[in-house]
């Protein structure tokens, strides 16, 4: 399971365009919250960084040049340990009971005519996301509805 950093941002990326944030999801998962964080992080944190930097430096002067890097590069990596979390999350195998689940939904959507990605045995989170979003985005709201009741 080992893994590159650059290989987990990738797959923090795809993982994070995959999973519906959906209203629904968000007491279950916390890859909603995190998600939503790190797009955020992704906007906001680079000027957070020039603009704290730019301060330090003006306030401080040239002194404090160790420290102001360290801080511009604590803002920077907000948004990497947040794809980072992602890429790690979406390699993960579902727990027995998330699993049996898992192929809940893939039955029930097969029975639809849900065209879908074979039955994984071992299925991982990036699986149910996918899962999830076809879901979302194929059927109707009264079908998914049932799931979180």
């Amino acid at each position: 399971m080992s893994q590159s950093v650059m290989t987990m941002l990738k797959d923090g990326q795809k993982y994070m365009k995959t999973w519906p944030v959906r209203k629904e999801l968000y007491a279950y998962f916390p890859e909603c919250r995190v998600v939503a964080a790190t797009k955020f992080a992704i906007k906001t944190m680079p000027p957070v960084a020039i603009i704290c930097c730019a301060l330090l430096l003006q306030n401080l002067g040239t002194q404090y040049l160790p420290q102001t890097i360290a801080i511009g590069a604590f803002f920077i990596s907000l948004p990497m340990q947040g794809l980072l979390w992602l890429g790690h999350r979406s390699e993960q195998h579902l727990p027995p009971q998330l699993k049996s689940w898992y192929q809940e939904i893939h039955s029930k959507m097969r029975t639809q005519g849900c065209d879908l990605a074979s039955l994984k045995s071992q299925p991982k989170y990036k699986e149910l996301a996918k899962l999830l979003k076809t879901a979302f985005n194929d059927l109707d709201n009264v079908f998914t509805k049932q799931w979180f009741n």
